[in-house]
């Protein structure tokens, strides 16, 4: 089915809040355009000002106290009945996301797979959401760890995921019995309706899961508000650092991921067909536009020629297209900020000395959207702005290195840390790069994007603040330890 085919519901255009969608107060609104065809606007949505998130904020707190009291266990049927709901309507989301974000229909459709089984996995939690037992210092006494959860959360979540990252943030946080505030991106706010849906249906409470769509006002009065225990952010390192500012006065819980700039290593006897394969993957999968984005590939001057005309080729190749075509191999970035910010920063790139070998501008195709070419940069300093910043779009820097030393070297040259890849046959290296790479999240001889449902999904350095999301180790951030010791 075209995903131009989609018909948005009135409601959908609203915030919800307080078992109700609602328009905002002031009655703003603001046009959500499909990156593909920007002819095509998909709805009007609300445009949340400071009244509507206090609102929001109110609900949460008033239904926090029989949210509670209900237990995890029952929490979590909510949950698994939401599971099956979005199952359902898997396609529908699907096809929303493809519309209002650009990413290829496949692209979506992997997406909304890999909610569901985030969501699955933290179901299951309910009966593991537990502290421990430990010997007392004292006779007839017992003593005990247990959980309780931080209040109401707000969740600021991106573009580039509109699907998978509220759902790694809504559905720990309900289970731990917060409350929660989710505010989307304004780029995506259709499946994020099409989410909280999923849930009311479901059967959450009314004030349990309230949606605020906008932009920086919402968001800022989220940060703002007392009341709010904890925020959870994905998305840029200044709007990050913003945040745990300003909530740092009133010792506000943060959880923050945030950029990347992410290298993948190509040793001398590395497998040059799967290591052009992951890189492909990595950089121009979802138009390169994902935290955790193959940006660099560092490769040994030994079998740099060869790597890079088998990349060449390979990007030469690519379909740029709309998303609902099925031969399309990449589709558009998400709005004329990314399309211009893209190929900006590869014209810098070319006044500092990079070689453009592929792609390297706009790409013109009947229909306007914001199609940038996958590109393929070569003769990259390590120290060149493009090897050093987040571009967020399908622009790749090729560098080359001297060994495994200079590998690492300028792979942990970069502020961030979200990533680290590394390509070689050679047993004792694979493990060296797992101890020396300053990166959250590793892969050796595999595409250096994707993660599990139960690990962690986490950076180093300026790319994460706060607990990790997904995995068990996601309670350290919605839940408080409390200990107790017992005498009887």
């Amino acid at each position: 089915m075209n995903p131009m085919d989609f018909k948005v519901a009135p409601d959908h255009l609203l915030n919800h809040v307080g078992g109700r969608w609602v328009p905002s107060g002031a009655g703003g609104t603001r046009p959500n355009v499909n990156p593909a065809d920007i002819t095509d606007v998909v709805g009007d949505f609300t445009e949340s000002v400071a009244a509507d998130v206090t609102a929001a904020v109110d609900a949460a707190e008033a239904a926090r106290p029989a949210w509670d009291a209900i237990g995890p266990i029952e929490r979590a049927k909510v949950l698994t009945r939401a599971g099956r709901l979005l199952e359902e309507r898997a396609e529908d989301l699907a096809r929303a996301i493809t519309r209002e974000q650009g990413k290829r229909l496949s692209e979506a459709r992997g997406e909304v797979t890999r909610a569901l089984t985030i969501l699955e996995f933290t179901a299951g939690e309910a009966r593991r959401l537990n502290g421990e037992t430990t010997p007392a210092e004292e006779p007839r006494t017992v003593a005990m760890t247990f959980r309780r959860p931080i209040g109401v959360v707000g969740l600021i979540t991106p573009w580039n995921f509109p699907v998978a990252i509220p759902i790694w943030k809504v559905a720990p946080a309900l289970l731990s019995g917060c409350t929660a505030v989710l505010k989307p991106s304004p780029l995506t706010p259709l499946t994020s309706a099409l989410l909280v849906q999923a849930f009311v249906d479901a059967g959450v409470p009314g004030g349990v899961l309230n949606l605020v769509q906008g932009d920086r006002e919402a968001g800022e009065t989220l940060v703002d508000d007392p009341r709010v225990a904890g925020i959870s952010f994905t998305g840029s390192l200044p709007v990050g650092t913003a945040i745990n500012r300003a909530g740092a006065g009133r010792l506000m819980r943060t959880q923050l991921e945030l950029g990347g700039k992410n290298a993948l290593i190509v040793l001398a006897d590395a497998d040059l067909d799967a290591a052009v394969d992951a890189v492909v993957h990595g950089a121009f999968g979802q138009s390169g536009q994902r935290c955790s984005a193959t940006s660099r590939v560092v490769v040994d001057r030994a079998v740099h020629d060869e790597l890079v005309a088998r990349l060449v080729a390979r990007v030469d190749a690519m379909t740029i297209g709309p998303g609902d075509d099925p031969a399309a191999d990449i589709g558009p970035v998400v709005n004329d900020e990314r399309y211009r910010a893209c190929l900006d920063a590869v014209a810098r790139a070319t006044a500092d000395g990079a070689r453009v070998v592929a792609g390297g501008g706009a790409a013109e195709l009947d229909t306007p959207g914001w199609y940038v070419r996958p590109t393929v940069l070569d003769d990259v300093a390590w120290d060149a702005e493009i090897a050093q910043e987040e571009v967020f779009g399908p622009v790749l820097s090729v560098v080359t290195c001297d060994g495994y030393d200079d590998a690492m070297r300028i792979a942990n040259s970069v502020r961030y840390g979200m990533s680290g890849t590394i390509f070689t046959q050679d047993p004792a290296l694979i493990f060296q790069a797992l101890q020396d790479f300053e990166a959250g999240m590793l892969h050796v001889n595999r595409p250096g994007v994707g993660a599990y449902s139960h690990l962690p999904h986490m950076g180093a350095k300026a790319s994460q603040l706060g607990a990790p999301e997904c995995s068990p180790a996601v309670w350290n951030f919605y839940t408080d330890l409390r200990s107790a010791c017992i005498r009887y």
